[in-house]
C-alpha cells in the first residue's frame, strides 16, 4: 500500500489538537513532517491509505490511542545524561539526605521515565552510595505516558549510543550492574528490584497518591505550553515532601512561571515554604 499525499492542512489541524487532547504537548504546524514520519508506519501497518482516514480511526477507536499516543511522544536519553545533575545527586543530596533521614528509605519519581537510561543511572548512585553507607535503602517510582517505551524501560535492555557513554567513563559500572545480551546490555535484578513502573499522564494527579523525596522532570516541560507547563508542575507539586527536590532539564527554565518552586541551583529547585 502507497500512502497519499502528505496531510492536508485542515487534517494537520485536527491532528495537532489530538496530540494536545491526549498529551497535553503543544505541537506546532511547522512540525507536519516529522509527524509524517512517525505515523506512516503505523498507517502502514493497518493499510490506512490516507492522515485523514487514520485520523478518524484514533477519534473512533479507542484501542487505537496508545498507539497514537506512543508515535507522537518523544523519547531520547542517555544513561549520566548532563553531568552536572549527576555530580550534585552524588556529591551533595545523598549525603545530605542520609544526615537528615537516617533510617528512612529515600522515595524517588522518575517522571517521563522514557526507556529508563535516567531511572537506572539514579539507581546505580544509589547502590554505589548504599555500599559505602549502613542503613541506607530506596525506592524508584518511574512513570510514562507511552507502554511501549515503558516496555522498553521494564526490560532493562540497551545498546549503541544510550551505553557508549557508560562504557567509556566507567567500564566497572558495567561489568557491576549490567550482563552481556545478544545486541548490548542487561540491567540486573540488583537494580530492577528497587524499581516500579506504571503509566502515567503529567497532567493528571498520581493515583493512588505518593509523596516523593526527589522527583526527575527532566528535558519535558519544553514540549508544553505556559498554561500546560504550569499544570504539569502543579500536579508533580502535590507528589513532593516538603524537603523534596525538583531536577529540571539543562535547557528548562520555570522563571516567570506561575509556580511554588524556589531555584535551588541551576536545574534544581526546592518548594516554597
Amino acid at each position: 500500500m502507497s500512502l497519499s499525499a502528505g496531510i492536508q492542512p485542515e487534517t494537520l489541524t485536527a491532528l495537532i489538537a489530538l496530540v494536545r487532547e491526549h498529551t497535553g504537548i503543544a505541537m506546532s504546524e511547522r512540525k507536519s513532517v516529522l509527524l509524517e514520519r512517525r505515523l506512516r508506519p503505523r498507517m502502514q501497518a493497518l493499510a490506512i491509505g490516507s492522515y485523514q482516514a487514520y485520523l478518524d480511526k484514533v477519534v473512533k477507536d479507542r484501542a487505537e490511542v496508545p498507539h497514537f499516543i506512543d508515535l507522537v511522544t518523544t523519547n531520547d536519553t542517555l544513561f549520566f545524561r548532563t553531568q552536572q545533575v549527576w555530580d550534585y545527586m552524588e556529591q551533595d543530596f545523598l549525603p545530605q539526605w542520609q544526615r537528615e533521614h537516617a533510617g528512612q528509605p529515600l522515595k524517588i519519581w522518575s517522571a517521563a521515565a522514557s526507556s529508563g537510561e535516567e531511572l537506572y543511572s539514579m539507581a546505580i548512585l544509589c547502590e554505589e552510595f548504599k555500599a559505602r553507607t549502613p542503613g541506607f535503602g530506596y525506592r524508584i517510582y518511574a512513570t510514562d505516558i507511552s507502554q511501549q517505551i515503558l516496555a522498553h524501560a521494564r526490560s532493562g535492555r540497551y545498546a549503541g549510543r544510550s551505553v557508549e557513554k557508560l562504557r567509556a567513563t566507567h567500564p566497572e559500572w558495567v561489568k557491576k550492574y549490567f550482563q552481556a545480551s545478544s545486541n548490548g546490555l542487561q540491567v540486573m535484578e540488583a537494580l530492577k528490584k528497587h524499581v516500579e513502573l506504571a503509566q502515567h499522564n503529567l497532567l493528571t494527579p498520581l493515583k493512588p497518591p505518593k509523596q516523593f523525596d526527589l522527583v526527575f522532570l527532566r528535558n519535558v516541560l519544553f514540549y508544553f505550553d505556559q498554561e500546560h507547563q504550569e499544570a504539569v508542575l502543579q500536579q508533580v507539586r502535590h507528589s513532593m515532601a516538603p524537603h523534596a527536590r525538583l531536577i529540571l532539564g539543562e535547557s528548562e527554565s520555570i522563571t516567570g512561571l506561575d509556580t511554588a518552586y524556589q531555584f535551588d541551583r541551576p536545574m534544581i529547585y526546592k518548594l516554597d515554604q
